[in-house]
């Protein structure tokens, strides 16, 4: 299965420990074909894994991290007015809002290589 919006990279740690992050800046059109992909991730994750996720200082095999947030821009012209010696600010109408999302998941080994052989990942 290959992903179109969420572009994992890899590293891991001294500890074995290996960390998968992803981010996929996306506008409203786009965010139902985000969300699925991190359903379909964190279904295989809990399916293939069902018994490890947990913080893995603790001993679990695998956890995650997903965050999301709304970002509208609103640009602003600026023009520089000799006469005064100033730069004057004129703000322009808010653009299209940008939705932003993260997801890490870290895990064991035989996790993170689970994960790379399911999503073809480098």
């Amino acid at each position: 299965m290959s992903l179109q919006y969420l572009d994992f990279e890899y590293s891991d740690d001294t500890e074995g420990v290996g960390t998968w992050d992803a981010m996929a800046s996306v506008s409203p059109n786009q965010v139902t074909a985000v969300q699925s992909e991190v359903a379909q991730v964190l279904g295989w994750a809990f399916h293939a894994f069902p018994e490890g996720r947990g913080a893995l200082d603790e001993g679990g095999e695998w956890d995650y991290d997903l965050q999301a947030q709304v970002e509208t821009v609103a640009p602003e012209a600026w023009q520089f007015d000799p006469s005064l010696g100033l730069v004057l600010t004129t703000r322009l109408p808010a653009g299209e809002p940008r939705h932003t999302v993260t997801l890490s998941l870290s895990g064991s080994e035989a996790f993170c290589q689970a994960f790379r052989e399911r999503f073809g990942l480098d």
